[in-house]
């Protein structure tokens, strides 16, 4: 069974700069978008303002194409007939409203070396202002995290993945800083700071125009509110059982991991999901292969 691939918090600034594209060789294989800061991006989770949405399409096969607005920028968004569900969903959005997307993230290049970025929503749900605003500190968080990566990344002779995973660095992001920095020149990790300090403002009410808030807010919805408990739930109890079979402090055994979760009622593929999402926050590292250990 294929692992779902862990849904990144990305700002629009920062998504909409990326111009590399990793494509799955093999059948069914994953393609990523690469963003400047390192993020190897499959599934993305966005929450913003959907300040317009139109049906591009027809009545008996609708496209629905929208905007969404975070504090650095606009992510595209369609769905149609291959995704129900969210097609659905955007059919009955009366912008300006807080919705919350989980989706793929989707190319388009009209000419050679020229990329579009875009997203295929999963699944749209309406949101409040309070979740927006958890979702853009969090973003912040793991944003200025991709740049200390960077950072670390910049001070090596031959930035590698495998020196980074060691300073700490979860493996996914550790090849996507490897990968931006061998293709972006230049970077220029300053306008990515500044990014996130305009970020924080956004969250300040007095910073905010009145076009840039929604006049009505919606409810909380319970799948997405739920799922994220969940997910967090989860990922402290594979935390708590790592600590707890890392009897010498040189990593617990991968195997012990499965049986002991499984016992929990974790499979192994979502045991798999969890613990690349703990990779990637910077919570667990690998100190040798078949072992895992909390930092």
């Amino acid at each position: 069974m294929m692992k779902r691939e862990v849904a990144w918090r990305v700002f629009a600034a920062e998504y909409n700069s990326s111009s590399l594209e990793i494509k799955g060789e093999e059948e069914r294989a994953p393609s990523y978008i690469i963003t400047p800061l390192g993020a190897m991006i499959n599934r993305l989770f966005v929450i913003g303002v959907m300040t317009d949405v139109e049906n591009v399409g027809t009545t008996e096969e609708p496209m629905w194409r929208g905007r969404i607005s975070d504090p650095t920028g606009t992510f595209y968004v369609s769905a149609g007939q291959y995704q129900p569900e969210a097609a659905l969903a955007m059919s009955k959005i009366k912008p300006p409203a807080f919705i919350a997307v989980v989706g793929k993230s989707r190319t388009y290049s009209p000419e050679e070396g020229t990329i579009y970025v875009s997203i295929r929503p999963e699944r749209i749900a309406a949101v409040d202002e309070r979740m927006r605003d958890h979702w853009v500190l969090e973003t912040c968080k793991l944003t200025l995290e991709r740049i200390s990566a960077l950072e670390d990344a910049l001070e090596m002779e031959v930035p590698s993945a495998e020196e980074m995973v060691k300073l700490g660095h979860g493996k996914s992001l550790a090849e996507g800083v490897v990968k931006s920095l061998q293709h972006y020149q230049g970077l220029e990790l300053d306008r990515y700071r500044t990014m996130v300090v305009d970020a924080l403002r956004y969250l300040i009410p007095e910073y905010r125009t009145e076009a840039e808030a929604p006049q009505s807010v919606a409810e909380v919805p319970e799948e997405i509110e739920d799922e994220e408990k969940e997910d967090i739930d989860k990922e402290e109890k594979v935390l708590g059982i790592i600590d707890k079979l890392d009897k010498k402090g040189k990593g617990a055994p991968w195997d012990e991991i499965v049986e002991e979760t499984g016992k929990s009622g974790i499979d192994k593929s979502e045991l798999e999901e969890l613990t690349n999402s703990l990779l990637d926050k910077g919570l667990i590292y690998e100190p040798v292969l078949g072992k895992m250990k909390r930092i």
